[in-house]
């Protein structure tokens, strides 16, 4: 595997870890409206 690819994967992975502690914090401060400005941020790309 190339160094390149290697590093992307690394930062995709790193990427996902926090945005996932970041939409676990965000849901447990705003559960009922937590949801909507993630699936607009999805929408939007």
């Amino acid at each position: 595997m190339k160094p390149s690819s290697y590093f992307t994967i690394t930062m995709v992975i790193c990427l996902i870890y926090s945005m996932s502690k970041w939409i676990s914090t965000y849901s447990e401060l705003r559960p009922s409206i937590g949801i909507l400005p993630i699936v607009a941020l999805l929408l939007e790309r």
